[in-house]
Parts: C-alpha cells; structure tokens; sequence
C-alpha cells in the first residue's frame, strides 16, 4: 500500500495557488496520481469543486484543509484529511482562522512601503482567488511581478520574513482546536512538513507529543520540502511516535513549485500510510 501514487498535500486558488480544481485534478491525473487531496489553507470552499473534478477524471479523492497554528511562538501547519467538509464546527473554525488576514496584509504593506515599496496591498489582491485568504505567497508575486525580486525564494530572503521588512505575525488557532475541528468532521490530522519548523529538538518532541494527546494521527513524511534525510528522520519520528505517515506535493504553482503534483518518492514500506487509515472515507 505504500506504492501508491497519493498526493495529498497542494492548493488551488481558493487559498494561494495559481491554479483552479478542475486544472489540478488534470494536471494530477496526467502526472498519474491515483489518490488526491485538495489542502487550502484554512478554507474548505473548494472541496466539492476538487471531489466532482477528480470524479470527472477518474482519481480516487479524500476532502482536505491545511489549519495554520501557532504553537511555541511558531506558525506551524496542520493537514485533515477525510472530513465533512460542511461540518460546522471545523466550518466556523477555520472562519475564525481567516479572521485576522486582512488587517495583518495592510500593516505589512505599510511595512513595505516605508522601504519604498507602494501599492503593495492593492498588487497582493490582484494574486488572490480569496481575498479572506490574502497571505505572504500574494504580496511575494506582487513583488516579482514589479521587479524588487527576481523570483519568490528571493522575495522570502529579503522580505516578508521575521526581522525583514513585510513580516507581521498572526495569531493562528491553537494546536488542540485545530486537530479537534477536523477530528469532529470525522477527518485525521497530520503534521504537515515538520522538517520546515526550525524547532530544537525538544521543540519539535513537544509538537508530537502534544498532537499525538490530542488525537492528531499522522504526519507528512514524503514532502515537496523534505530532503531525503528527511525522509528518513520523519519515518522514525512516525513509528516512534506511532503515527500513519502522509504524502504530498505541497504543489502551489507550475511557476513556482520545486516539485510538481504526483512526483514525490515513494512512502518507506515498513509505515503505515494515512489511506489505509481512512479508506472509508475515499471518495
């Protein structure tokens, strides 16, 4: 079960990707995806879209959102999987979420512009399928399309990052409300790319252990921003901790995506993956 082409981590422009359902259900269909999830960020308006869209081209298909959290000072994010997505708790949770989006976007474009950077704002929306869901990826292609950057890891080099001009932090929902909305709408939830947290070793046993407690079940092993060491470290930290292991692209655009929808190595075998978790609820 591990030689499965699963992809289960990407986004549409129904939160900051580039590209709609229908055109990610094809391009994940040509790239031979059998098992597909549509993850964007703290939003689910996109989910029957993405399931009547894979349905049209014959790929298995599991609901998915990814929540952002903050957890030891830290934004780190969460991915459910398998829910109902019009389960009000996690509906009016990840609502509550995106609350905070627009004000924090102004004041970083008042950052920006006191580095002489103007109408960033107004150049953000124009990258943004939602405005509820404005985030950093938008002002970032604002910023290449205007020339300050050559291109977006540039723009996260100089800008929009802690101690550069542009970063303004948000209070995300809390690690045990984020898992328990998906656990509600009978979803799983996973800790997605934890090798991109920067957090100490102690850090990081604390982020599994307080997730395991309070019912998260997986996490992502195999990942567009995991090295192959990675790979390795995670497939210990899920049999240590006794989690499913998830795999996904993180795919967000054909321009800026270092690794494309379905073209992720294989699961190690000796883990269990998610689907087998949750194959009732494959659609």
């Amino acid at each position: 079960m591990s030689i499965l082409n699963a992809d289960l981590h990407c986004h549409s422009v129904v939160s900051d990707g580039t590209l709609t359902p229908e055109q990610l259900a094809q391009r994940a269909h040509a790239n031979g995806v059998e098992l597909w999830a549509l993850t964007d960020h703290d939003e689910v308006g996109g989910q029957h879209r993405a399931l009547a869209a894979a349905r049209a081209q014959g790929i298995k298909y599991l609901t998915g959102t990814e929540i952002s959290v903050t957890f030891a000072g830290h934004t780190v994010h969460i991915v459910g999987l398998g829910f109902d997505p019009d389960h009000p708790a996690l509906v009016q949770g990840l609502r509550s979420t995106r609350g905070g989006r627009e004000a924090r976007a102004r004041e970083m474009a008042d950052q920006l512009a006191q580095v002489g950077i103007t109408g960033a704002f107004e150049g953000a929306l124009k990258y943004v399928g939602n405005p509820d869901l404005i985030s950093r990826t938008h002002f970032a292609r604002y910023l290449v399309e205007i020339g300050a950057c050559r291109d977006t890891p540039e723009v996260f080099r100089k800008y929009l990052t802690e101690g550069k001009p542009g970063f303004v932090p948000h209070r995300w929902a809390s690690l045990q409300n984020a898992v328990h909305w998906i656990v509600q709408a009978g979803g799983m939830a996973i800790i997605a790319h934890p090798g991109r947290y920067g957090f100490t070793a102690n850090e990081e046993y604390a982020l599994f252990t307080e997730f395991k407690n309070h019912g998260g079940q997986g996490v992502e092993v195999v990942t567009g921003s995991h090295s192959a060491q990675e790979y390795l470290e995670y497939a210990g930290m899920a049999k240590e901790f006794g989690l499913a292991a998830s795999r996904g692209s993180d795919f967000h655009s054909p321009d800026e995506s270092h690794t494309d929808l379905g073209t992720l190595p294989w699961l190690p075998g000796e883990l269990t993956p998610v689907w087998e978790l949750l194959s009732d609820r494959i659609q």
